[in-house]
């Protein structure tokens, strides 16, 4: 009889983060509990279109699904990417998210209970949304109150995704908001409050985060490109002389650090307004800081923070548990947070 030996195929997933000014794609290979990098790959919308492929004021993708579709297929083309099972991010803007208290209750009863409550919290028709929710304190079958996340998402931002997977024929396995692509690739599950901070280019959400379970979630309109502007108005820059000021200097030169605290203060007294809205509903303080995002890494930024706030403040390191080639390491640690949604996504399709 001829030994035929099992063939262990590892699993691989494609992680996609559509933002407002680049698309990044992470692919995730799994062989056992070894999670390892595969591929990964942006594309500027700079170098291809005028236009943001987001506009936070529409809530929608300004270019067309096929364009964006179009741009993805590129990437995957230069990666030489093979695989097609993917997971998509929504952006927190597109995504409304509301906590509220439901009374102990029973398994069965906590769905409908749910469903009846969030008629109160969304501004929308329950028909014209997909709401997804968890449990964010108390457990089913005790006599403790629950407190209950809930997100809904238009059912017009879920179709476009839809529609942009199959045009760059990739199959859509989930869609889930960015918030939790952050929090699965950046942080190590603790029981001490952590404000997750994700300073985009046109928004910064401020997260605050127990045990890897979100309890708030609150977003502004001062991000990355407040600051280019904001360099290329006080020193009569363009904008892509200022965006190269901006991440070849940051903070730390005096001039720019005096033109940038005015925003950096008003993201900082954000920080401090949720942590302390969240003492008051829980009574525990905020111990520290991790900082996402595109413009987490802006020089001088992490020290600022940290004199400011009054705690420690770190940069997030999403690829600190993913293997991959010594080679990458000086690309990974300068490029690695901006990639840390795409990445959580990838992570959410290997579970």
């Amino acid at each position: 009889m001829k030994f035929i030996p099992f063939r262990f195929v590892p699993k691989s997933f494609l992680g996609v983060d559509i933002g407002t000014s680049a698309i990044k794609i992470v692919e995730l290979q799994s062989w056992g509990s070894r999670k390892s990098l595969k591929n990964y790959g942006e594309l500027q919308s700079s170098s291809l279109y005028d236009k943001p492929f987001r506009s936070l004021e529409k809530n929608t993708l300004v270019l067309s699904s096929k364009d964006i579709a179009r741009a993805i297929k590129g990437i995957l083309l230069e990666s030489s990417s093979e695989t097609k099972r993917a997971v998509f991010s929504i952006p927190d803007f597109s995504s409304f998210f509301t906590h509220f208290s439901l009374p102990p209750m029973t398994k069965e009863e906590l769905g409908e209970a749910v469903k009846f409550e969030a008629r109160k919290h969304i501004p929308l028709p329950l028909s014209e949304v997909t709401i997804d929710w968890q449990i964010a304190q108390g457990r089913v079958d005790s006599k403790t109150p629950f407190q209950i996340l809930l997100v809904a998402v238009p059912n017009e931002v879920i179709n476009q995704y839809q529609e942009i997977a199959s045009f760059a024929g990739l199959q859509l396995i989930a869609l889930e908001a960015e918030v939790f692509g952050l929090v699965r690739s950046c942080l190590a599950p603790t029981r001490s409050p952590v404000v997750l901070l994700d300073i985009g280019a046109q928004s910064t959400t401020v997260n605050v985060i127990v045990n890897n379970v979100l309890k708030i979630s609150h977003s502004t309109d001062i991000a990355g490109n407040n600051l280019t502007e904001r360099i290329s108005q006080s020193l009569s820059l363009d904008k892509k002389s200022a965006q190269e000021q901006k991440h070849a200097k940051g903070m730390l030169p005096q001039d720019l650090g005096v033109i940038l605290s005015p925003l950096i203060d008003m993201i900082g007294a954000e920080v401090e307004k949720i942590s302390q809205e969240f003492f008051q509903i829980e009574g525990k303080e905020v111990e520290r800081v991790v900082l996402a995002g595109g413009s987490a890494l802006l020089k001088g930024l992490r020290e600022y923070f940290e004199t400011n706030l009054k705690k420690p403040v770190d940069i997030a390191d999403p690829f600190g548990r993913i293997f991959y080639p010594p080679i990458l390491e000086p690309t990974i640690k300068e490029l690695g947070v901006s990639y840390a949604v795409a990445l959580g996504m990838a992570l959410r399709g290997l579970e």
